[in-house]
């Protein structure tokens, strides 16, 4: 049983007339009329009544060719689709972003995704890195916007941009006094950190060593480190109602401006903390032009460039 077959038997049941089915379907009568009688062979039923003047369907027959209606228009939904598919700019984009970049980044992505390719929608989720791994392996997401390192089988990756970490202190904190700080200096003070699980987290105890140690000392006299915050946003808030410090991405640090007496953002001294943001995708994923765009737009987002913008390197952020 072929396809072919199934669209001489809808257009005879059509026609009802051999030489006007096979006219219609470009073929000469006898090719048409050894086609039907073979899938009538294959079927083990006729399909049609013939004489010689006319041609009746048959009850079985009807069923069957109204069936093979739907499957020829199942067929044309699947070329349909095919044709969509060559515009890889038309479809839906699923794009996830860990909570640390997403807040941050999407406000700028949606804008420059929206110039570049007007018909493509975008959905976007916030999660944690070990999620969207999952949601991206599943086919549940195309791609994901991550910080590196991040391996999974079957998965490339591309650098967008290296973000540098900035220490945020409340106003009337006296390091705000200095340009620049060590990790030696945040050590000795109340810290405040995202909670494991987060891999900002993990991020900013990797890159600034003195403060493993006071992860590790933190029963001893010293300072205590809280770790309470469930989000950037929420630690920023506990920084400005003076519970103490902490380290943040330029692009947090300067998402939200505050006067110099409430919040202050100072850089590190060099050599800077930072992490790499990228995008992540499957191998197999179809539609290569729309990473291509999504790439590109993240890239133009420039957001460590308007950060920076914000914060001068000498100065916090200011009204």
């Amino acid at each position: 049983m072929t396809l072919t077959e199934l669209r001489y038997i809808v257009t005879l049941a059509r026609e009802k007339h051999f030489g006007r089915a096979a006219e219609r379907c470009h073929v000469s009568q006898p090719t048409l009329s050894v086609a039907v009688k073979k899938l009538e062979d294959e079927l083990g039923i006729p399909l049609f009544e013939r004489s010689k003047s006319n041609i009746r369907i048959t009850d079985t027959g009807q069923r069957i060719i109204e069936q093979a209606q739907r499957v020829l228009d199942q067929v044309g939904l699947i070329r349909d689709m095919a044709q969509d598919g060559k515009n890889q700019l038309s479809s839906p984009l699923k794009v996830g972003a860990i909570y640390t970049i997403g807040p941050y980044l999407f406000p700028h992505l949606l804008p420059e995704l929206r110039r570049a390719a007007p018909e493509m929608s975008l959905f976007i989720e916030e999660n944690y890195t070990a999620n969207l791994r999952v949601k991206l392996r599943q086919s549940e997401l195309d791609a994901i916007i991550i910080a590196l390192p991040f391996e999974e089988p079957e998965i490339v990756t591309l650098p967008l941009y290296d973000e540098p970490f900035v220490v945020l202190l409340p106003g009337d904190h006296p390091l705000t006094k200095k340009k620049a700080l060590t990790a030696e200096e945040l050590s000795k003070e109340q810290l405040l950190l995202l909670g494991p699980g987060h891999c900002f987290r993990d991020q900013v105890l990797e890159s600034c060593p003195p403060l493993v140690k006071a992860v590790t000392d933190r029963a001893a006299s010293g300072p205590a480190l809280v770790t309470e915050g469930s989000s950037l946003e929420t630690i920023r808030h506990m920084v400005a109602s003076g519970l103490g410090v902490t380290v943040l991405p330029l692009s947090a640090a300067t998402a939200v401006k505050y006067q110099e007496n409430i919040l202050a953002v100072r850089p590190f001294v060099a050599p800077v903390p930072y992490r790499t943001v990228a995008l992540a995708w499957r191998v197999t994923f179809p539609r290569p032009k729309a990473i291509d765009i999504l790439s590109l737009a993240a890239s133009q987002c420039r957001v460590i460039e308007k950060a920076a913008k914000t914060t001068p390197a000498t100065a916090a952020a200011s009204a």
